[in-house]
């Protein structure tokens, strides 16, 4: 079995969830601004990345720009220069999160007030890289339509490799893991390999997953991928805690046990007891 590559940074600190954002003072989930702000507070950084019709590496949740942006359509469908013209603004504090796509004009969920309240560009992740220059632990989620598509996984491990600071990378999909572990087997800086783990929760049956066919599903929730995937840490959803998967994965494998996302006191209180450290916005910061 390959050796747990788990440093103790890895959950040293609250992690917060796309940065310490605040959307009703202009600071604004996955930038620059967000990263600055966690920190200024100790805390460690998860960000999410996806790659453009060019391959550029950028820092963004959302599969379509609508929500978060002043234009609409897809990211990955677009090429660098035109994700570029893009300028963040605050969403409206009802806005969906996890589908993350929308069908109306890129205006269409702000008031007045925010609509002027348009932002840098996104970040690419070489300018998030260096921004945090090593200041504190950044876990980074590579988003997958598990689809076989292994280029953003060869593009973050490029930048990785030039990164002199604590890194972890992680995704939803147990085969792009996989592949990191055999195409990038020492991922990361020299003689200082990046951890590499699994995000996951117990049930796939939100609409969000409807890409995902039946037996990928079934994988997921089973955690029967870990022959191949090798997780070096779990990042799981609180409110599915406690679990046996997080249970077992700790106490058979050693692997350190994150969860998201905490905005609750009450979520907190869960984590705190069935996990080894949070990653947290809102009411959920400790």
């Amino acid at each position: 079995m390959r050796p747990l590559n788990a440093p103790d940074w890895l959950v040293s600190r609250p992690i917060a969830h796309r940065g310490l954002h605040d959307a009703a003072n202009g600071v604004i989930e996955n930038t620059l601004a967000a990263a600055e702000a966690a920190i200024g507070q100790g805390f460690a950084i998860e960000c999410d990345v996806q790659l453009s019709a060019d391959e550029e590496v950028f820092v963004f949740h959302d599969d379509a720009l609508d929500r978060l942006t002043d234009k609409t359509g897809a990211l990955g469908a677009k090429s660098a220069a035109e994700i570029r013209k893009a300028r963040i603004v605050a969403p409206d504090s009802g806005d969906a999160v996890r589908g993350a796509s929308t069908d109306g004009g890129p205006l269409r969920h702000f008031g007045r007030a925010r609509r002027a309240q348009l932002q840098a560009p996104i970040p690419t992740l070489s300018e998030f890289l260096a921004r945090v220059a090593a200041r504190v632990a950044i876990v980074c989620e590579l988003k997958s339509r598990f689809d076989s598509d292994w280029r953003i996984g060869d593009r973050v491990a490029a930048l990785a490799a030039s990164y002199d600071g604590p890194l972890a990378l992680k995704s939803f999909d147990p085969d792009l893991v996989a592949y990191l572990r055999l195409r990038h087997p020492l991922l990361g800086p020299g003689g200082r390999p990046c951890p590499i783990g699994i995000v996951a929760e117990a049930t796939y049956d939100d609409p969000y997953w409807a890409f995902l066919a039946p037996d990928q599903k079934r994988a997921c929730e089973s955690f029967d991928h870990r022959g191949r995937s090798e997780p070096d840490f779990l990042s799981w959803n609180v409110d599915d805690l406690p679990h046996r998967t997080p249970f077992f994965e700790k106490a058979l494998h050693g692997l350190p046990v994150m969860t998201w996302t905490v905005r609750t006191p009450a979520q907190r209180e869960a984590a705190l007891k069935w996990a080894d450290q949070i990653v947290f916005e809102g009411a959920g910061r400790p």
